[in-house]
């Protein structure tokens, strides 16, 4: 049975339709094209396994394709390029739609030709992980990445549906669900502590697929993720609580080559960093430190950044994250399980010993 969402932006509202089979629907999908025109943006891992199901759906419409490689180093300015070279080839107009089937490097992309064609077209998103389901395709957040910087290059921009078929989970490799617990994770600490608890006591059941646990977390997460986005479209406040980890995470991302980790495993190991700088602050205790790196690695996540980058790199790394202004780093820090705070306003001699601390033996 799917679930349904809502994600209260106005007349900009949109619905997150959640269960399985939905792809086999397509009355969600097609109430949801703008025109004639769709454009379906994947990537050869993915179009083989869901590419055929959706333009059967769309079989009233005049459809394309754009099947990208697969993979976090693609998420660059030359495969966003291309989907516009598509667009502009078949000569798509203003009332085309983009529907991004796969997953978070998909979604941001797809998104973000969506967000600059023609100023501006429809967008459904169809995530097929379980991170871009629970995280990334809700929000508008889309972009790509540069050589300098994760993310600092794209544009907020909603699509008009999001469809999370659970079924798609089922072809998901086991790193990749993991990483996409990570960011169900940090709902729980950073606004929900009842579902931090939930995790603690079901994540046997989730990195087994469990249907019925599944869902509830993707359901649990996509609203509370609805809520911040409502409250916060552009980033100004609370929405900025959802980087948990992140400043850590994209530091090491950027540091060992984009892909080599996944963006879910090094938000996990940040979230243990952004706790143990807490807890040198006497903002967090230890007793909440052990309870977060104990789930974080029960999800089957590290929690130990790699050796590569120390703590110098990772300073610099850091210095570049579109969080910080006027030269001063914000973080997403902890006051308990549950309460998250943004500050720049911390004793930077506590994040010089945590990060000295956090490296591994040879660093």
């Amino acid at each position: 049975m799917s679930r349904i969402l809502t994600v209260d932006l106005g007349t900009r509202s949109y619905p997150i339709h959640i269960g399985p089979g939905l792809i086999d629907r397509p009355e969600i999908l097609t109430a949801r094209i703008a025109g004639p025109q769709v454009m379906v943006v994947t990537n050869d891992t993915l179009a083989p396994l869901y590419l055929e199901q959706v333009e059967r759906a769309l079989g009233a419409f005049q459809t394309a394709r754009v099947v990208l490689p697969d993979g976090e180093k693609y998420k660059t300015p030359d495969s966003w390029g291309r989907i516009l070279d598509e667009l502009l080839g078949h000569r798509y107009a203003r009332d085309c739609t983009l529907v991004a089937l796969g997953g978070g490097v998909i979604g941001d992309l797809a998104g973000f030709a969506a967000a600059c064609y023609q100023r501006g077209v429809a967008l459904v998103q169809l995530p097929t992980s379980l991170l871009a389901q629970v995280d990334s395709s809700v929000g508008g957040k889309t972009g790509v990445n540069h050589a300098l910087g994760k993310n600092m290059i794209g544009a907020f921009y909603q699509p008009r549906a999001v469809i999370a078929d659970t079924d798609t989970l089922r072809t998901l490799p086991d790193r990749e669900l993991a990483a996409g617990i990570a960011e169900v994770i940090k709902y729980g600490l950073i606004r929900d502590p009842e579902f931090f608890t939930w995790l603690e006591a079901n994540m046997d059941k989730l990195r087994a697929r469990d249907t019925d646990a599944l869902t509830y977390a993707i359901e649990r997460s996509c609203r509370n993720k609805a809520e911040v986005v409502a409250a916060d479209e552009l980033e100004t406040g609370e929405r900025a609580l959802l980087n948990l980890g992140h400043t850590f995470g994209h530091a090491i991302e950027t540091g060992v080559g984009y892909g080599a980790w996944l963006h879910g495993e090094a938000v996990g190991v940040g979230m243990c960093m952004a706790a143990d700088l807490s807890a040198r602050l006497d903002w967090l205790d230890t007793a909440s430190v052990r309870r977060i790196r104990s789930l974080i690695a029960a999800a089957g996540l590290p929690v130990t950044p790699p050796a590569e980058i120390g703590p110098v790199r990772f300073r610099e790394l850091m210095a570049r994250d579109k969080k910080t202004l006027d030269n001063r780093l914000r973080l997403v820090l902890l006051k308990n399980i549950g309460k998250a705070l943004v500050t720049a306003d911390f004793d930077s001699t506590k994040l010089d010993e945590m990060l000295v601390s956090s490296c591994p033996q040879g660093c």
